[in-house]
């Protein structure tokens, strides 16, 4: 009997049928490699909070119901022996049905009720005085919604976040100079040094702190961007070293996979919101004193879009 001798097609088929499963088994066992250390990650940057809201939730919040959430994003600029203060305060807001983010930037000079404190002062000595709980029962009382979750980045560790996902692109509305680096107007790319000094500048932006939180929304939500593009899974080991060194949060590794698979589309549109206001000193200190018009317009805002 004559020996059967396959035809060149079938051996090649076998061939690439061979490729494709030790491509298959190299991915899995890329995507334990990524488990593993995202997990390890999220427990080291995983900090509850155990605290009374000022504005609590008729319900528990359920994420795997695509039910919309707030988180509170606190940039620190923390100094040895010094908590240091909240430089940064952005609420974001995120609803999966409307497939959307709001994003509200809070000028750290606002005069607010801080609680637990009993004054009135600027809203970021809120952290200085009473950390991440205060912090969060503060902007809870001023725009009257839950704060769900708290993400608290080392301001000076942003840059690290910025070059471990390849650096940003923004649209920089407003030519100006940091010391000898110059940002012309127009679409500009940023590594991590020059994101935090584009974030940074507000004395030569005649919007002052305005112009600041823009550029700071800006830069995150590149970061965002960046995150969620495939070509960032190559650089995990860089994402999460500069996590794990520069970020604290209370979601927990579960709640994070639970926003990725549902609620991801809502990173495509991204509205951003401040708040209006005018400067005033009173007692020869500074604020930036907010009308309580304004006040329930924004809160108006957030709590549609909350569904609240």
């Amino acid at each position: 009997m004559a020996r059967y001798k396959p035809k060149k097609k079938s051996r090649a088929l076998r061939i690439v049928l061979f490729i494709i499963l030790l491509l298959v088994v190299a991915v899995a066992g890329f995507g334990f490699s990524i488990y593993h250390n995202i997990n390890k990650t999220a427990k080291n940057i995983h900090s509850p909070l155990e605290r009374t809201p000022e504005v609590a939730r008729p319900a528990n919040l359920s994420l795997s119901k695509k039910e919309p959430f707030s988180v509170l994003m606190l940039g620190v600029d923390e100094r040895s022996g010094d908590r240091g203060r909240s430089d940064s305060i952005i609420v974001m807001t995120v609803n999966p049905k409307k497939e959307s983010i709001d994003m509200l930037s809070i000028p750290r000079d606002t005069r607010v009720e801080i609680v637990g404190k009993g004054i009135d002062d600027k809203i970021n000595h809120a952290y200085a005085f009473g950390g991440v709980e205060m912090s969060m029962n503060t902007v809870e009382k001023f725009l009257d919604i839950p704060i769900d979750y708290y993400i608290k980045m080392n301001m000076e560790g942003f840059k690290e976040i910025v070059d471990a996902v390849g650096g940003v692109d923004v649209k920089n509305d407003i030519d100006f100079s940091v010391g000898k680096k110059h940002f012309p107007e127009g679409q500009i790319s940023l590594n991590g040094s020059d994101a935090l000094a584009y974030a940074r500048m507000r004395y030569d932006d005649p919007r002052g702190d305005f112009g600041r939180q823009m550029r700071q929304r800006q830069v995150i939500q590149g970061v965002i961007n960046k995150g969620a593009n495939i070509s960032a899974i190559w650089k995990y080991d860089d994402v999460l070293d500069a996590l794990g060194k520069n970020v604290e949060t209370n979601l927990s590794l579960d709640e994070m996979m639970d926003i990725q698979k549902n609620y991801k589309g809502a990173r495509h549109k991204i509205d951003q919101y401040q708040i209006e206001g005018q400067g005033s000193k009173i007692d020869g200190i500074w604020y930036y004193l907010v009308p309580q018009e304004e006040r329930e317009r924004v809160q108006g805002v957030l709590k549609e879009h909350l569904n609240i």
